[in-house]
């Protein structure tokens, strides 16, 4: 049941934050990944972030993300 909310709570997340809006939604998606324990995907799509979408004002939190994922290894 935990799990289930918390991928609701994910999924809307990932609705509200715009259509159109790529660098959000791999953000969410990755955020899921960590959530799930999967650190090697979510890191990724946090690097896919940081070269595809450097303008974003999620390439920032997507770098912080990296470096604890790096730091938790």
């Amino acid at each position: 049941m935990k799990h289930f909310l918390v991928i609701l709570m994910i999924m809307t997340a990932i609705s509200l934050s715009g259509c159109g809006d790529k660098a959000a939604e791999i953000f969410d998606t990755a955020k899921l990944e960590e959530l799930q324990h999967n650190p090697e995907h979510a890191g990724k799509l946090y690097q896919e972030i940081v070269e595809k979408y450097p303008e974003s004002q999620y390439a920032e939190k997507a770098k912080e993300r990296l470096a604890a994922l790096k730091k938790n290894k």
